[in-house]
């Protein structure tokens, strides 16, 4: 079946989530008086990553709710017990600095524009719509997305078959009509492919490079690559992209 539809995910794929969580936090801690307790800002923010993943995963396990896991980061960051109002004052504070630098990747709007008579686009988040919609419209291209899908209010999370199948179902497409792109190897690039869909992983900075790598995605370093391959779908007898 040709492929009809793109489904994106947002954060390090259109979003360059990377860059302005870290320049946020930067100027955030700084401000707060917190950088010197972990002796450089490079501890710091690692150390911010390290606990927003872990929260993610409460999140993703249906553990907590997308503001619990929020108010949660800042508890464990800061080392001390915070009312709900406390937590959501400080991470609204962090906001503020994290917005300021927010941006699409440089092969974004590229991509879109070359796609846009072709296919039909999407959005499907493991964030929540209220953040992302207000992203995607900040940054200029929520009108691109025809259905715009997170899994706070789905209910279920990527890599869960039923997030991509949600997609698939709100623009009236088989999986097998619909590509997925996103930056995750596991959570975006296997769970894709084991629903169905052709997963197409970005991996813009070639981190996942081990043996191990998935081996259902096709693998693009750029979005550059993406009308090519949507172009020419090769996924049935084709050699594998990971070479």
């Amino acid at each position: 079946m040709p492929i009809k539809a793109v489904v994106w995910d947002v954060d390090d794929t259109l979003f360059d989530y990377t860059t302005a969580d870290r320049e946020g936090m930067r100027a955030h801690l700084a401000v707060e008086g917190l950088l010197a307790g972990y002796g450089t800002p490079e501890a710091a923010l690692t150390r911010w990553r390290e606990i927003t993943d872990q929260q993610w995963a409460r999140f993703a396990a249906g553990v907590t709710s997308f503001e619990g896991q929020r108010r949660d980061r800042v508890r464990v960051f800061v080392g001390r017990e915070l009312t709900d109002g406390e937590a959501d004052a400080w991470f609204g504070r962090y906001l503020r600095h994290y917005e300021t630098a927010w941006a699409l990747f440089p092969d974004v709007l590229p991509a879109l524009d070359l796609l846009a008579a072709s296919h039909r686009h999407a959005v499907l988040s493991n964030s929540s719509l209220h953040v992302q919609d207000r992203k995607l419209r900040v940054l200029g291209v929520h009108d691109r997305f025809e259905v715009v899908l997170c899994a706070a209010e789905l209910g279920v999370s990527k890599p869960a078959a039923e997030a991509f199948h949600a997609a698939c179902e709100a623009l009236a497409l088989a999986p097998d009509q619909v590509a997925y792109v996103g930056d995750h190897p596991e959570i975006d690039g296997r769970g894709a492919a084991e629903a169905g869909l052709l997963s197409v992983w970005i991996d813009r900075d070639g981190v996942y490079t081990a043996p191990d790598a998935p081996t259902g995605p096709r693998r693009i370093a750029s979005l550059a690559e993406l009308p090519a391959l949507l172009g020419a779908d090769t996924r049935f007898g084709a050699p594998s992209t990971f070479g």
